[in-house]
């Protein structure tokens, strides 16, 4: 029985989680801002047609978006990040195997049904000519691909559960492999035909041939600029035309990368999907300033705050960090001449504990502080992860394990008071009070998934 690649994507994702909370804006214009109300970086349907731009900073359409009746809010990250994961969570035992691509993604593996099993080889066939009593659309004229019946009705049903249960809209690709199911499920949020139902089968059609030939060669999922470049000068310019021009040719200059991306448009899966999680090999965190750092103490909170969050991730992965590097820049668009600098620090014995990882990092904002050089950005990188399980204890650092069990138990305090009642509830004293440079979100929205004292109150 053969297999059908999956790929669910939520539509304008940051924008639906807004309306998940806040019935009223449904069928509203909204858009959505990135850090410090920046750029906007989603927007809602209704905003689409207004033809606001992605990535267009703030301040330039703000005008333009009150005078359209723009609905504006910020980021509301931690809103974002639960909503993701009650859809994983929904999704699971929808498919076999599940891969969560990023925070709105996932592919997913599925059997389809015999009838359709010699879909796949069709894909990998070129077509000289279209075949006759074909419709534009690629189907039969009786509407059904010549696999015969496909997913559609498991997509729908995905569907509308996601809608009912989480108030999501999603998009879904079928098809025999990865980079097929990405154009799949583009067509299935762009076509007009399709965009309805939400749903597209790529194997199910009669001939897929003119659905490659209207995918340009810079939507295909893996090729990036210079890449896209280097085939339209030799006259590839859809996903067709790069599925069947020589593989010589293709590999000659991307190398195995490059045929594997052929070989998964011409339906040979050759990308696995990937349900465990690697282990990551660090751990960043970095926030733009809403107004510059001009004091070393300043510095000295910001690194603190960015430090326990990394220091927190650090545990929920159940890592340790062996160095330390805090780098620090200011703007390159205020006039004064940029600055950028780092510095590292090596741990003698390997830690998640905040407190360790506060002493060795903070005499570092000595280093990198320059008076009269306004900051605008700073960062912690955790480096060189390793399993907490395989601590390697240090001769002239010598921890008890009555110590470790000790330190172990109050972080963990820290930890679940913090999920349970909110981020920051329970913070470290060198991160402030509430300084200024904090992250501006002044269009912030409730976060009634994570947190108790937002929850909506119905009186009756």
């Amino acid at each position: 029985m053969a297999s059908a690649i999956v790929l669910i994507d939520g539509n304008n994702f940051y924008a639906s989680c807004e309306a998940v909370l806040d019935p009223g804006v449904i069928g509203r214009p909204l858009v959505v801002l990135s850090n410090n109300d920046g750029c906007i970086v989603s927007r809602s349907a209704e905003a689409r047609a207004l033809g606001i731009p992605m990535g267009a900073p703030y301040f330039q359409v703000q005008r333009q978006l009150q005078q359209q009746q723009v609905i504006v809010r910020s980021s509301n990250y931690g809103l974002y990040a639960d909503m993701s994961q009650r859809l994983m969570a929904t999704l699971e035992p929808w498919v076999e195997e599940l891969e969560v691509y990023s925070i709105d993604e996932a592919f997913g593996r599925l059997r389809r049904p015999p009838a359709q099993a010699a879909a796949r080889d069709r894909l990998g066939t070129p077509r000289a000519t279209e075949p006759q009593g074909q419709d534009p659309e690629g189907q039969n004229p009786e509407g059904q691909g010549l696999a015969g019946p496909d997913l559609t009705a498991w997509g729908q049903a995905l569907r509308q559960r996601v809608r009912r249960d989480l108030g999501l809209p999603v998009a879904i690709g079928i098809a025999p492999t990865k980079v097929l199911a990405k154009l799949a499920n583009r067509i299935a949020k762009q076509h007009p035909q399709y965009r309805q139902q939400g749903v597209f089968d790529l194997a199910a059609v009669a001939d897929p041939d003119p659905w490659l030939e209207a995918v340009a060669i810079e939507e295909v999922w893996g090729i990036g600029r210079q890449l896209s470049r280097w085939c339209r000068l030799r006259g590839i310019a859809n996903a067709r035309q790069l599925r069947d021009m020589p593989p010589g040719e293709l590999r000659r200059r991307c190398g195995v990368v490059g045929l594997r991306l052929q070989l998964e448009l011409r339906g040979s899966s050759c990308l696995p999907l990937v349900e465990a999680t690697p282990a990551k090999q660090e751990t960043c965190v970095s926030r733009s300033f809403s107004t510059p750092i001009t004091t070393r103490a300043e510095l000295r909170e910001a690194v603190a705050t960015y430090l326990s969050r990394a220091a927190e991730k650090l545990r929920r992965q159940q890592q340790l960090a062996s160095a330390i590097t805090v780098f620090v820049r200011s703007s390159p668009f205020d006039g004064t001449v940029f600055y950028s600098n780092a510095a590292t620090v090596v741990l003698p014995l390997a830690s998640q504990d905040t407190a360790v990882l506060l002493k060795a990092a903070l005499p570092l904002t000595d280093q990198l502080f320059r008076p009269h050089k306004p900051l605008r950005k700073a960062g912690v990188l955790l480096q060189g992860l390793q399993p907490q399980s395989l601590l390697q204890h240090h001769l002239l650092a010598p921890l008890s394990s009555e110590e470790q069990a000790r330190r172990e138990a109050l972080l963990a305090a820290v930890d679940g008071l913090n999920r349970r009642f909110g981020s920051g509830t329970l913070q470290w004293a060198a991160c402030g009070l509430s300084p200024a440079w904090t992250m501006r979100r002044s269009r912030l929205s409730r976060a009634a998934t994570t947190r108790l004292s937002d929850v909506p109150v119905v009186r009756a």
